[in-house]
């Protein structure tokens, strides 16, 4: 890559990452000022996520204006941390997603889930009473199980719904345990279960309890969990293949920098 070019290439790359970096920590001030407690948790890890590409940023940026050698080494050295780190996580997400699926059940177009098809790194965040209390009580403020009454006016509307893993995990009962459905929101508990399953007994029709309580319910958010977990896994991938022509065209703009300076002398 020619003398210009890598340096060129490099200063307004650093320069878009900066204000990129400065929308990050923006959008974390603002998170951390939300009354909500279940996304002002990931505040402090949005914070310094920005803070850390801002100071990469600059000191690439900084290197790439003034050609210096040092700053530009120091620039690449960062920049390998976080190729190294991006590696590492897209790995562990990839392994840590590799198992749990869905249970298809006859006459629902959506699937069941069981908490023991999942990882043991799941099982172990997810049996964890403090996380799950927190958890628990994010689930319980979206309202997701009380608005399905108003999604779904009749009982065959309810019953030909495609619910996600968690409305099926935790705003209703297992079908195992047999109990009758009145409408979206209410089930007949006179019924004895049929199952033994303990979320059977577990499952209340008030909408502060619901199945919340239930393995279902957990299994349901491993479910979600593990389809964010592969999103991100695969945007980090995308993200290595960037970060590593970058990466490349730093270490251009380093030797003619080093280049430059030795024909100074």
């Amino acid at each position: 890559m020619g003398m210009g070019t890598s340096t060129f290439v490099i200063k307004w790359i650093n320069f878009l990452t900066m204000l990129l970096a400065i929308a990050v920590i923006i959008f974390g001030v603002w998170m951390s000022t939300h009354h909500d407690n279940c996304r002002r948790s990931i505040t402090l890890p949005v914070l310094g996520l920005g803070a850390f590409i801002f100071v990469i940023s600059i000191v690439g940026f900084l290197g790439a204006l003034k050609n210096n050698s040092i700053l530009l080494w120091i620039y690449l050295i960062m920049l390998c941390m976080v190729l190294v780190a991006i590696l590492v996580f897209t790995v562990l997400a990839f392994i840590v997603t590799n198992n749990g699926s869905g249970h298809n059940v006859a006459g629902l177009r959506y699937k069941e889930y069981q908490l023991k098809d999942y990882s043991s790194w799941f099982l172990k965040q997810l049996n964890n009473t403090e996380n799950w209390k927190r958890l628990k009580s994010c689930l319980v403020k979206k309202q997701d199980c009380n608005n399905l009454s108003k999604i779904y006016k009749t009982l065959k509307q309810y019953k030909s719904a495609k619910l996600t893993p968690i409305e099926a995990g935790c705003c209703r009962p297992p079908s195992e345990c047999g109990y009758p459905a009145v409408n979206a929101s209410y089930y007949d508990l006179s019924f004895h279960p049929v199952s033994s399953n303990k979320d059977c007994k577990l499952y209340k029709n008030s909408q502060a309890v619901k199945c919340y309580n239930c393995d279902s319910c957990k299994a349901g958010v491993a479910q979600y969990m593990k389809t964010e977990w592969r999103m991100v896994a695969i945007f980090n991938l995308a993200l290595f293949i960037v970060l590593s022509i970058i990466y490349f065209v730093g270490c251009c703009a380093r030797q003619n920098a080093v280049r430059r300076r030795s024909t100074k002398i």
